[in-house]
């Protein structure tokens, strides 16, 4: 198991508080087991999000609903456990889902890990939902530095020329500034007519 699942199972161990129910759902190779647990009444948080992660890692996209919720839950670990999740369930739902959490004004402070997971997935939702969440992160005395950063390198990585109006808005943001540059520079310049590049001028 990669890092993400050893950061989460011991995370999830403290919280389960030595409950058995814990090295049953840690260690069970049946997903009905673990997609019950999703559907079942009174299950406690943990349950449902370590059968919810073990399930998106598997590929079983029965537990898409339960990651889109955590993935906007207030609880930042949760969030990134399940963007991992997600980026590796390839349900063709996840951008979306992703992208309306991402552009959610009333959820903005919890923006962060869907705006990566947008960027992981590069799908076709990733580019128009960032470029709109860092906008309104341009607005004066907006708070949320972090989402509107990762927005900035998530367009950087992304490096499409739709992005390149609102990063240049952002080089006069002093926090986004550096970002802002190295993401322009990530942006292919078109090429002039013909094809040909221009070489350096002789004096």
């Amino acid at each position: 198991m990669d890092e993400e699942w050893r950061t989460l199972t011991q995370r999830l161990r403290t919280e389960a508080g030595g409950s058995a129910d814990f090295d049953r759902l840690a260690g069970t190779e049946d997903t009905g087991t673990l997609a019950a647990v999703l559907t079942a009444p009174g299950q406690p948080l943990w349950a449902r999000e370590l059968a919810a992660f073990r399930l998106g890692l598997a590929g079983d996209r029965r537990a898409f609903e339960s990651l889109v919720l955590l993935l906007n839950h207030r609880d930042p670990p949760r969030c990134a456990a399940a963007a991992h999740a997600l980026a590796r369930l390839g349900d063709p739902r996840t951008a979306r889902a992703a992208a309306a959490l991402a552009t959610n004004e009333l959820r903005v402070a919890y923006a962060l890990h869907p705006v990566r997971l947008l960027t992981a997935l590069r799908a076709p939702e990733a580019v128009p939902a960032l470029v709109t969440t860092l906008r309104r992160r341009l607005r004066p005395q907006d708070p949320h530095h972090r989402v509107a950063l990762a927005c900035v390198e998530g367009l950087g990585e992304l490096a499409d020329p739709r992005a390149e109006p609102v990063l240049t808005e952002a080089l006069a943001h002093p926090v986004l500034a550096e970002a802002a540059t190295r993401a322009l520079a990530r942006i292919p310049r078109p090429r002039p007519a013909g094809g040909h590049v221009p070489g350096p001028r002789r004096p």
